[in-house]
């Protein structure tokens, strides 16, 4: 990359991975041609993305890096904002809805390529998560907040009823996901707290 088109050549980029996503969204993984996303991107041509991507599969990562970055910018805000580890869970649960809630492109986008393309980069990245609600549950097994539990399994569970709601999303455009997410936090409160103490 020539030093003096740095900024514009990530501004440019930052285009058409914006445009990759839109377009995705819109007739699915398998559809998004150069040629569609060029010109949703208003190029004039298919190899202004050939010079900053080598090959349609670099622009799909790109994709995934995009969305999963944003994703985990707003999810470690929510998230650092809580000392206890039934507040961090709650945050986690409630951030990961609302990006989904008013990312819906992004988050139809990442699940199309993850589907289709099934990149490692995509399948990390979701490990990855799944191992960071499981850090947040053993430190609240620890502190004592949560209850006895294995916590692969709860973390799991977790995360399957998020990724689940781009899903749903599709069918029922209309999902009230304030009110699932709230739904969601008060599952696994129950489902994680420390069995009350009886008295002798």
């Amino acid at each position: 990359m020539p030093p003096g088109r740095s900024v514009t050549s990530r501004a440019r980029r930052a285009q058409i991975v914006e445009a990759a996503i839109a377009v995705i969204a819109e007739v699915g993984y398998a559809k998004a041609s150069f040629s569609r996303i060029a010109d949703h991107a208003g190029l004039s041509s298919t190899r202004l993305i050939s010079y900053h991507f080598r090959s349609r599969s670099e622009l799909m990562e790109a994709v995934l890096t995009d969305v999963i970055e944003r994703i985990g910018r707003e999810v470690g805000e929510g998230v650092g904002l809580e000392e206890t580890a039934a507040g961090r869970l709650s945050a986690y649960i409630l951030s990961v809805v609302g990006f989904i809630d008013h990312q819906r492109a992004s988050m139809v986008a990442l699940a199309e390529v993850m589907l289709g393309a099934g990149f490692e980069e995509g399948i990390e990245a979701d490990l990855s998560a799944t191992e960071g609600v499981e850090a947040i549950l053993l430190h609240g097994q620890r502190s004592g907040e949560f209850g006895r539990f294995d916590t692969r399994v709860m973390a799991t569970t977790v995360q399957r009823s998020l990724d689940g709601l781009p899903f749903l999303l599709r069918s029922e455009p209309d999902l009230d996901c304030a009110r699932y997410a709230a739904e969601l936090v008060t599952l696994f409160e129950l489902a994680t707290a420390a069995p009350t103490q009886a008295n002798p």
